[in-house]
């Protein structure tokens, strides 16, 4: 898993005296590792996240470079496209990473926190993409290349429809069903 399963590694070689102590209670030490599941969760997906958002910035530049250079016929795709990484960003974000109350019907449990990290970390690859075709692009439109700006649009939209259909599967690595 390199990188991608690190993050628990690290955080549960990490833990501070007292909650190494706390960790031989009886069921707390369970507990504890679950929270470090979860919390490897969120900071990955909080990863995920800042990375779309540094896509969604130089999108931003992009169209702010289109406009400046009257490329009209472009905007409405821009438009769209910085909207759906937007929301993409959004839903990853917001993502439920395991928890679960006594009285939930679904119950996340370890090994289903362990296959969330994991197929997170695999989101990864998928981000990287559209992180480096934005900046391309936005290379691409401080060269002047705006012929080119369509075919980015198309790449980068493209990518991000991986990232959304991975990350709709999501639940289903998570309970199992699909992975």
């Amino acid at each position: 898993m390199g990188e991608k399963g690190s993050i628990y590694s690290k955080g549960k070689g990490g833990l501070r005296l007292i909650e190494k102590v706390l960790a031989e209670i009886p069921g707390f030490r369970g507990y504890k590792e679950k929270e470090l599941r979860r919390e490897s969760d969120k900071l990955l997906r909080n990863y995920l996240y800042r990375k779309l958002i540094e896509a969604r910035n130089d999108l931003k530049e992009v169209f702010q470079t289109l406009s400046d250079y009257r490329r009209y016929e472009l905007f409405a795709e821009m438009d769209r496209l910085i909207a759906r990484l937007d929301r993409i960003a959004q839903n990853i974000n917001h993502a439920s990473y395991g928890y679960a109350g006594f009285f939930n019907i679904v119950k996340v449990e370890e090994e289903e926190l362990d296959r969330m990290i994991e197929f997170d970390g695999r989101l990864i690859d998928y981000v990287k993409k559209i992180l480096k075709a934005a900046a391309e692009f936005k290379e691409s439109v401080r060269d002047l290349k705006f012929d080119d700006a369509k075919n980015h649009i198309e790449r980068v939209g493209g990518f991000l429809e991986d990232l959304e259909e991975k990350f709709g599967e999501r639940i289903e690595a998570i309970l199992g069903v699909k992975g």
